[in-house]
């Protein structure tokens, strides 16, 4: 059985249970997303094989310091194997599975309300509700600028004691927390995400140490590729003993926002061409209607076709993903130039765009 998502496509071999742990594969495709709209309409040539590649390298990195992951292997001649096994780049992960509760969604007092009842303290083998997020810097595109322009959030429930600006670097991470199952994230504080979750406070707790602990090991990967990890996001779940796991990837150019120089190294540069765009603004625009009048598919309020990348950015694109999967990693999966090429072939493209 296969569920198609906008960017990998999972197929189920083995359905898990309130008791006993699934498996399943993730195909990881050359599909993108970008604010929470789905499967855009260009695909970028051998992305899935390069985030499969990264997440492959981050989750066996994470065992090494003995943090619980659902990971299994890259799939290659039809069995998973460990990373340094690998002959050639795999587009395919195998990883244990938890059952989902899918919050039901209503409507209440005019607003789009959700049901998390079924997440209880003593739920188990189960996927923890939640995007875990930690922010090292404050890149130009960050949504905590957003967030603070529209007093969505506080410096103060950021840990902030000044006005951030775009590009500074943090003296101790952020760490943030968002909602997973809902028609659109929405960030929450991290006692509201605790009661939506059924997390005990020392759970709650427990959720920060493996933050950190990802945190510090992505930073470390990077910093093969001389690639400063600005923010990044991961999924957790509980197993069938209620210890947390790591779960879907981390570490890619998906989940994490990097930069070379300054520059956005990761799908970052996609969304800030899309910024520049009416449908962009549409999107934005439908959004806040829809949280407004308690409307669930804010997409239908979408009317400006979706646009296209430029072909030589979508060609740039490309090259950063297998270029960081290949510098991130120490071996050399794909045939591309360095990334610092990739760079400047970035620069000279957006110089003429100008």
């Amino acid at each position: 059985m296969f569920t198609v998502g906008s960017v990998k496509d999972l197929e189920v071999i083995q359905k898990p249970t309130k008791e006993k742990m699934g498996r399943g594969r993730f195909h990881f495709s050359d599909r993108y997303s970008v604010f929470d709209w789905g499967e855009m309409p260009d695909h970028i040539p051998k992305k899935g094989e390069a985030l499969a590649v990264m997440g492959a390298y981050c989750f066996e990195r994470l065992e090494e310091k003995s943090v619980r992951t659902h990971y299994k292997g890259l799939v290659e001649n039809g069995k998973a194997v460990k990373f340094s096994s690998l002959k050639q780049p795999s587009s395919v992960m195998e990883v244990c599975m938890v059952s989902v509760y899918k919050p039901e969604a209503h409507v209440e007092g005019g607003k789009l309300t959700y049901d998390y009842s079924a997440y209880t303290q003593n739920l188990k083998n189960c996927l923890i509700p939640l995007e875990i997020i930690y922010r090292n810097g404050l890149p130009q595109g960050s949504s905590v600028f957003k967030r603070l322009e529209q007093g969505k959030v506080t410096l103060q429930q950021l840990g902030l004691d000044h006005q951030p600006k775009p590009g500074e670097r943090l003296a101790q991470p952020i760490f943030d927390v968002s909602t997973k199952l809902e028609e659109t994230d929405r960030y929450v504080t991290w006692e509201e995400a605790a009661k939506i979750a059924g997390l005990t406070a020392i759970e709650a707790a427990a959720v920060k140490v493996v933050l950190a602990k990802v945190n510090e090991t992505i930073n470390e990967i990077a910093a093969h590729a001389g690639l400063v990890n600005e923010d990044g996001k991961i999924e957790l779940a509980f197993d069938t003993q209620r210890r947390l796991m790591v779960v879907d990837v981390l570490g890619t150019l998906d989940e994490c926002r990097f930069t070379l120089d300054g520059l956005h190294v990761s799908k970052e540069i996609a969304r800030q061409v899309y910024k520049k765009t009416d449908w962009y603004h549409e999107v934005e625009d439908a959004k806040k209607t829809a949280e407004a009048q308690g409307i669930k598919d804010w997409k239908a309020l979408v009317k400006t076709p979706t646009p296209r990348l430029d072909p030589t950015l979508k060609k740039v694109i490309s090259e950063m993903y297998m270029t960081a999967a290949n510098e991130m990693t120490g071996r050399k999966f794909f045939d591309t130039p360095a990334l610092s090429d990739v760079v400047k072939e970035y620069n000279e493209w957006a110089g003429k765009k100008q």
